[in-house]
């Protein structure tokens, strides 16, 4: 349920035409102008929606029909002119054309009746946003080509308790169906077929944690042109699978019954997650995995149901959970951005190129880097154990500034910040060298006066498999994980633009740890307080969109890539899935 996209493994980044950061010089004082989770996964996601992107067809908005022979005609004609714009300038803007959206819009409350009357410009405008229509109308999610599936809609997640397309925004927060008690939950498992059976994994056995990760490096997301597959480490399914209180029961894996070899894997870890007013608590789902040769098994929806099931026995009726494709029904969506880092190798795999108007040596001028971090001499150094409590503090203070958030304590804040440092020497020079088996990377910043921790910075390594290079075997990629600083919390901090500042210096060190540790590109997404500085800092946009979902419980849209009525884009999202 939660994949990552295959557009965070090939970027189509836009490259500024303007002067480098220089070591001396701070990145909010010039003058800067400015390609990921699941937006075609190879666990077939598809299977377990009904129905990817492309099964609309474009006749929607052609054909537009209207009370008589005239209006009819006009309306063609009005769509006409704006799929014209979309097929031209239009299209490669970040806003849908304002006609396409009206269109929409008139044609939804036509056809609704009195369950969309409340629809508005800004719900069609995320709609069409979610579902990339710009991309199925200039033909790139195939209507009626090789990438349509005729599935007859979304018919697994129309039998399961999330929103439904189409539905209007609830009155009230709250879950769709009833928790039950442990006993009313169903006490066995959902069927296999006969020659699979299920197997929960233990991730503490390395035989076992082994058998995981090559199932997910064989099989996991990959991009389209088969150039890119992630290769979740070890070490990083140890620490993203196993944080306080994780079962192993969530753990859920199929296996070919008489050879005993693992195809199929989906996760649930325990969460605690904020919606708006509401604290949750809740699963989120990850890593579904379906061998290659067994995708037309559809073990998709059933491990879906079985790992739902598992949850349900303890307690947890609610779910987040992540996709590139649009299903039934995103409660927010981020784009992906990436900043390149080591652009020779970049160019090299084909994963960014040079534009046309630029020489590779002037792309690396513009991307390069400061030497050493900026606030080392202000404090910055490596998370400790010690600083725990002054984090979660901290964490949880900032974090309250967005619509959606995890809600960690100390022993969460450890895990997520801490256990996947790896092994190694650890000291005031760790930021140049990274340590053996390492996955998180935690930086604070303590005033030396007063001890007390006022910002810290995180990032993670997921790396990709580079499948056609004679060169490079490994795509190593950094993601953007959690920030905080005090600093928000000063009056006038954010319009006076001194928090877009302090959050530039702090990305901008986490950048240099990056190169330092051999990491050829960042990528991060339109979540939290990133859309006030990724232009600025040189993120190109991608072409990947996340969509965010919740199980089993309603709630507006959240803004994302996109503002609402109630927050600026961006700022209706704090969590960053694994």
């Amino acid at each position: 349920m939660s994949e990552p996209s295959t557009s965070q493994l090939k970027a189509k980044a836009k490259v500024a035409d303007t002067e480098p950061i220089e070591a001396n010089a701070h990145p909010g004082e010039e003058d800067h102008t400015g390609s990921g989770d699941d937006s075609e996964p190879d666990l077939d996601a598809e299977e377990a929606a009904g129905a990817g992107v492309g099964s609309s067809s474009t006749s929607t908005l052609m054909d537009t029909p209207g009370t008589a022979g005239k209006n009819k005609k006009k309306k063609r004609s009005k769509a006409a002119k704006a799929l014209s714009a979309l097929k031209s300038g239009a299209a490669g803007k970040d806003t849908i054309p304002d006609d396409v959206v009206q269109i929409v819009l008139d044609k939804v409350k036509a056809e609704g009746g009195a369950e969309v009357a409340s629809a508005d410009a800004d719900a069609v405008r995320m709609a069409l946003e979610q579902m990339k229509l710009r991309e199925v109308l200039q033909g790139k999610a195939g209507v009626g080509g090789k990438n349509r599936k005729e599935t007859g809609g979304h018919k697994f997640w129309s039998t399961q308790p999330v929103p439904q397309l189409g539905e209007a925004p609830p009155e009230a927060d709250g879950a769709i169906e009833p928790s039950k008690p442990r006993e009313e939950v169903r006490q066995d498992p959902y069927p296999l077929p006969k020659e699979f059976t299920w197997s929960f994994l233990d991730i503490n056995q390395p035989a076992e944690l082994r058998e995981l990760y090559e199932l997910l490096s064989a099989n996991y997301v990959e991009d389209d042109d088969e150039t890119f597959r992630f290769q979740y480490s070890a070490e990083f399914l140890s620490w993203a699978l196993k944080p306080p209180g994780y079962f192993k029961e969530w753990h859920v894996g199929v296996r070919v019954t008489s050879s005993r070899k693992l195809v199929a894997f989906i996760s649930a870890v325990p969460v605690r997650v904020r919606v708006r007013d509401s604290l949750v608590t809740a699963s989120e789902v990850n890593y579904l995995c379906v061998h290659k040769k067994l995708r037309s098994k559809r073990l998709a929806p059933v491990l879906i149901k079985e790992v739902t099931r598992q949850c349900n026995l303890q307690g947890v009726f609610q779910a987040l959970y992540t996709a590139g494709v649009v299903i039934p029904t995103p409660v927010a969506s981020a784009r992906y951005y990436h900043r390149c880092i080591n652009i020779p190798k970049l160019v090299d795999v084909s994963f960014t190129s040079v534009p046309p108007t630029m020489t590779q040596a002037r792309m690396i001028r513009l991307h390069k880097l400061p030497d050493k971090p900026r606030l080392l001499e202000h404090g910055l150094r490596e998370m400790e154990e010690r600083d725990v409590p002054q984090v979660t503090n901290l964490f949880e203070r900032y974090m309250k500034r967005f619509g959606m958030a995890p809600v960690y304590d100390e022993a969460d804040i450890a895990h997520q910040f801490l256990s996947g440092r790896g092994e190694g020497p650890r000291g005031p020079d760790s930021w140049k060298t990274p340590r053996e088996g390492q996955v998180v990377w935690t930086y604070v910043v303590e005033n030396p006066k007063t001890n007390k921790i006022t910002d810290y910075v995180s990032f993670y390594s997921l790396p990709s498999t580079i499948m056609r290079s004679p060169r490079h075997n490994l795509l190593n990629a950094a993601y953007l994980f959690y920030y905080g600083t005090e600093l928000a919390f000063e009056d006038g901090a954010e319009p006076s633009g001194r928090l877009k500042k302090r959050l530039e210096e702090l990305i901008v060190d986490a950048l240099v740890i990056a190169e330092h540790a051999k990491f050829d590109v960042m990528n991060a997404l339109t979540l939290m307080d990133n859309v006030s500085f990724l232009q600025d800092l040189r993120f190109g946009q991608g072409d990947g969109v996340l969509n965010f979902y919740l199980y089993n419980w309603r709630t507006a849209p959240l803004a994302g890539m996109q503002a609402t009525r109630e927050s600026p884009a961006g700022k209706g999202v704090g969590v960053v899935m694994l």
